[in-house]
């Protein structure tokens, strides 16, 4: 009866450590980039850890409550209504659209730069550090319940006295929500 279980202990050690190495195998795997033949009529090889969430892409509303990010084209009249002060201004447009993002500040100055947004069709103020000079490269935007950061992308395009670079927008809300806008920053008068 000894040997009996002996054998018996010996199979379940056996069954346990190869139970073991499957699943350290999986681990490997799933942390591995799988290989997927380039040629032949070889089947792929499937793997089963879970794909990773995709990236989102530009354009799309992620997290928060679940409701769109939506920014507007701002008009001149709704530019007239908000009355930012500053000598020099600066503006995110996307396409050939108006823009929907507008700054001004004043040059060498610590007072902050003055804008609005559109958001949902409604006009709203927002402020960035450092006056004109502040906001003229990747500048951070805050206003009630949002921050918006734009990030340079590229060198300018053509030439002129204030040619506007390729950039994005990203724009989050309170809740967590986010959205990225593909675009042009340009600053001047």
């Amino acid at each position: 009866m000894s040997s009996r279980l002996s054998g018996s202990s010996r199979s379940a050690s056996l069954s346990h450590a190869v139970a073991a190495a499957l699943f350290a195998g999986a681990l490997l795997a799933g942390c591995s980039p799988s290989q997927q033949p380039t040629t032949g009529t070889a089947a792929p090889i499937e793997d089963t850890a879970p794909a990773p969430a995709p990236a989102p892409s530009t354009g799309d509303t992620v997290g928060g409550d679940g409701s769109e990010i939506r920014l507007d084209a701002l008009t001149e009249s709704d530019l007239k209504e908000a009355d930012l002060s500053g000598e020099l201004a600066c503006s995110f447009s996307t396409g050939g659209a108006a823009p929907i993002l507008y700054a001004t500040g004043v040059v060498a100055s610590d007072e902050a730069a003055q804008g609005v947004v559109k958001v949902a069709g409604y006009v709203e103020r927002i402020g960035a550090p450092g006056g004109f000079d502040g906001i003229l490269d990747d500048p951070t935007f805050t206003g009630q319940g949002k921050t918006i950061e734009i990030a340079l992308t590229g060198p300018a395009e053509g030439g002129g006295e204030s040619p506007p670079r390729p950039a994005t927008l990203t724009y989050q809300r309170a809740d967590g929500a986010s959205r990225t806008f593909d675009g042009r920053w340009q600053c001047g008068p």
